[in-house]
C-alpha cells in the first residue's frame, strides 16, 4: 500500500520558520502533481501550494513570498518551507499526491493523503 508521511511540523513563534517534509513509500510506479494544504478548527480545508513532476508551481496568495514548495523525485519526497510565520498560519498541514503504484493486474492510479501535521505559530 502507498502512504504519505508528513514530518516537520511544530511549535514556532511568529516570524519563524519551520519546513515540513512529506516521504511518499510503497510500491509506486510515478507521482505526478504533489501538494500541501493546510485546515484549522472550524475553517474549511485551503490549498497552500502544488508542484508538478516537472517543477512548476502554485501558491495560494496569502502565503506567497513566504512558503516554497520544492521536491525530489528521486526520493519521492515534498517539502515545504515556511519563514516568516503569522498565527494565521496556524493549521493542520497536510499532504498530497496523486501517484500511480503497482497493483494486483496492473497499475492503478490515485490521490493521497497524509494524515496531517500540527504548525501553531505563537502570538
Amino acid at each position: 500500500q502507498v502512504q504519505l508521511v508528513e514530518s516537520g511540523g511544530g511549535l514556532v513563534q511568529v516570524g519563524g520558520s519551520l519546513r515540513l517534509s512529506c516521504a511518499a513509500s510503497g510500491s509506486i510506479l510515478s507521482i505526478n502533481t504533489m501538494g500541501w494544504y493546510r485546515q484549522a478548527p472550524g475553517k474549511q480545508r485551503e490549498l497552500v501550494a502544488t508542484i508538478t513532476r516537472g517543477g512548476s508551481t502554485n501558491y495560494a496568495d496569502s502565503v506567497k513570498g513566504r512558503f516554497t514548495i520544492s521536491r525530489d523525485n528521486g526520493k519521492n519526497m515534498v517539502s515545504l518551507q515556511m519563514n516568516s510565520l503569522k498565527p494565521v498560519d496556524t493549521a493542520v498541514y497536510y499532504c498530497s499526491a496523486e501517484i500511480t503504484s503497482r497493483a494486483l493486474y496492473g497499475t492503478a492510479k490515485s490521490d493521497y493523503w497524509g494524515r496531517g501535521t500540527q504548525v501553531t505559530v505563537s502570538s
